[in-house]
């Protein structure tokens, strides 16, 4: 059952990467990506009193555990940032292939402090699918004019990031419960959008968008940050059940998702998708899914 907890999370990302072009092509171009975190730090300090009335345990935890939990979920905001300030300087065509790197770092991360270890089967099966998710996430019209040391420190603070993140999650998550963790890692994120709504020019930018654009503010983004909040528990309780590695290794696929929402949109809803549909681009697309199908099959049947 992993294998269904962890793509819920691509699935869900890509509906909601989808949403994010929406908001930020509509509503949010000129603003700061400080001020967008707010919405994702909101939106789980919101949560906070649902699970501690669902499960009242979550403050059990001594301090030393919870500041750790707190620091994992700062670090996970941390994580989102560094991507937002890729994404600013570089198109999103070459920013995306680097988040290959997370899967490599989590491994390693796994080996390290839980012990993990994957069969040659599982490897290769994981390898196929970053090959796959690599092949999906370059565009034909890709340029590289120079290397852009600060995108790919940007994406490899990014990657590394994440990774200690879920290797925290998950090392404290089978030791004392999945819903304290969880509560703990939303404190740690309210913390820090605390901290950016603390400066007065966020508080602004906030205010001004929320003025403006009432209804986005708080339907279209609180929803988009429901499927986020979906996704991210769904790939987090997955890497109770497996190997963290594996888990990152199917989130890879998420390009995979994107794309095939994308051909739906442009086919149903041109004016909200704009798919390149050319004969080349698709067989290209088809074999990256061929090689991800193939990946979670081996994956899937325990390696070899």
């Amino acid at each position: 059952m992993w294998l269904l907890y962890a793509f819920s999370g691509p699935l869900l990302w890509a509906v909601s990467t989808h949403i994010d072009k929406y908001l930020v092509d509509k509503y949010f171009r000129d603003a700061d990506t400080n001020v967008l975190i707010l919405f994702t730090a909101l939106i789980g300090a919101a949560l906070l009193p649902v699970i501690y009335v669902v499960q009242p345990h979550v403050l059990s935890p001594a301090p030393g555990p919870i500041a750790v939990m707190m620091f994992s979920g700062a670090l996970y905001i941390s994580a989102i940032l560094f991507y937002l300030r890729a994404i600013q300087s570089e198109e999103a065509s070459v920013v995306a292939p680097l988040f290959q790197a997370s899967t490599l770092f989590t491994f390693m991360l796994g080996y390290i402090f839980l012990h993990e270890s994957l069969k040659p089967g599982q490897i290769f099966g994981g390898a196929l699918i970053l090959i796959g998710a690599l092949g999906l996430s370059l565009n034909n019209g890709m340029n590289f004019k120079g290397f852009n040391v600060r995108v790919v420190v940007l994406m490899l603070g990014c990657t590394f990031v994440l990774a200690v993140s879920s290797v925290m999650f998950k090392y404290f998550a089978i030791r004392d419960d999945f819903w304290t963790v969880t509560f703990w890692t939303f404190v740690g994120q309210a913390f820090v959008g605390l901290a950016f709504f603390a400066r007065p020019a966020y508080r602004r930018q906030f205010a001004d968008l929320f003025r403006a654009n009432p209804g986005a503010v708080i339907g279209i983004n609180a929803a988009n940050e429901l499927v986020n909040l979906g996704a991210g528990l769904g790939v987090r309780y997955a890497s109770m059940l497996a190997p963290v590695a594996l888990v990152s290794a199917i989130s890879s696929t998420t390009t995979f998702f994107v794309f095939s929402f994308g051909i739906l949109l442009t086919l149903f809803f041109p004016k909200l998708g704009r798919e390149d549909m050319s004969a080349r681009n698709l067989v290209r697309k088809a074999v990256g899914a061929t090689l991800i199908a193939g990946g979670v099959i081996l994956i899937e049947s325990g390696g070899i």
